[in-house]
């Protein structure tokens, strides 16, 4: 199935994950900015990111109840509780308003990712192909788009809320094209137990990618900007390198993924994202960075929408929404986890030994291939 087929299966789900990217692509290239209105230090600003983890954290608990409660609005509904979200970190000037606004973001972000990757699995189940990485494709796109375009925003001055309140002008138009009916697959009378090994096994590989790209989506302009002295918009180009390769990495990864075990493709990304961080860490001006960056993104791009699709397809059909919700939370949480911890070990020890520890991350997703190996994936 060509990348142009997969999306086109996958449309309106297609359409949400832009919608997700393209808020982060301008929060990530907003970052430098929205710490300075708050006035946090490093450490302190990773902290108040974990609102956003509470808010995610939060969700897994009743994001299949919403999707069932809301049928085919479920999707149009996250997104425009997601869209109203965005509005408040660019307004809050406290530390305090700052992590509720996370928290608000965590909770609308997480509730879609869930419904939306729920939805794909789904198509998955029904043509018997894999869409995952289209679909995560389309989000990265569009991450590269917003956070490109966020350096120019920047540049021109544009504050925040200004560009958040653009963008849910936008999803407020798109509303009644999110509608999609989830499919109502029923068990067969027999008691059915969520399988929690596999569920934790997945979720464990979802996290660690995620908080890979997480590393590099909340602190890559910062890292540009301070430790390489590179300017607003040369900062942004880091986000916005590592959405664009994470977009030809997904596209290409749709392909890939028709002819080589999820597990293999896994092993082989996990390797070239390592060599990616490591020219993060020895960078010594933005253009070597960017590279890095880049290489991060081709490697990490693949194998988190992998790992939600391995969950998908070894869970009973009754079981998939439900087991997604609980992967792709755990998942999630990378995505807030990795800047507190990023936070921390920069104030201590600087952004090149916080990159460092998110090579060694990398390499435990060795073990868990072979395990998930082990269990018949």
């Amino acid at each position: 199935m060509t990348i142009a087929n997969a999306l086109r299966t996958s449309k309106t789900p297609a359409l949400t994950f832009a919608i997700v990217g393209l808020y982060w692509g301008c929060f990530a290239a907003y970052v430098p900015e929205l710490k300075e209105q708050i006035g946090a230090g490093d450490a302190r600003f990773g902290l108040l990111l974990l609102g956003s983890a509470c808010g995610l954290a939060t969700t897994m608990w009743f994001a299949p109840v919403f999707d069932r409660w809301l049928g085919r609005w479920s999707m149009g509904v996250s997104a425009m509780l997601l869209a109203f979200a965005f509005l408040m970190p660019g307004l809050a000037t406290t530390s305090t308003t700052f992590f509720l606004a996370m928290f608000g973001c965590g909770l609308a972000s997480g509730l879609t990712d869930v419904i939306m990757n729920a939805r794909v699995s789904e198509l998955e189940a029904a043509t018997g192909r894999p869409l995952m990485n289209a679909n995560h494709g389309a989000f990265s796109l569009a991450y590269a788009i917003a956070a490109a375009g966020t350096g120019l925003a920047r540049e021109a001055s544009i504050q925040p809320a200004v560009l958040f309140a653009m963008i849910g002008a936008v999803v407020m138009v798109l509303f009644y094209r999110l509608r999609m009916k989830p499919d109502d697959a029923k068990h067969d009378g027999r008691p059915v137990s969520l399988p929690w090994g596999t569920v934790a096994l997945c979720g464990a590989v979802v996290l660690i990618a995620f908080m890979s790209e997480a590393a590099v989506e909340a602190w890559s302009a910062l890292h540009v900007e301070r430790t390489l002295g590179g300017s607003a918009a040369e900062g942004a180009l880091g986000p916005a390198m590592l959405g664009l390769t994470m977009t030809i990495g997904r596209f290409g990864g749709q392909a890939v993924s028709e002819r080589l075990s999820d597990t293999s493709v896994i092993l082989g990304a996990a390797g070239l994202s390592v060599v990616g961080t490591l020219c993060v860490v020895v960078a010594a001006t933005p253009l070597i960075a960017y590279i890095g960056f880049g290489v991060m993104g081709l490697g990490i791009s693949v194998i988190g929408p992998l790992g939600l699709a391995l969950v998908g397809r070894m869970v009973p059909p009754s079981l998939r929404t439900v087991a997604i919700s609980r992967t792709a939370v755990l998942g999630f949480l990378g995505f807030f986890a990795a800047p507190t911890i990023m936070g921390l070990i920069s104030e201590g020890y600087g952004l090149r030994a916080a990159y460092a520890a998110v090579a060694l991350l990398l390499v435990g997703l060795v073990p868990l291939v072979f395990a998930l190996r082990g269990r018949g994936a």
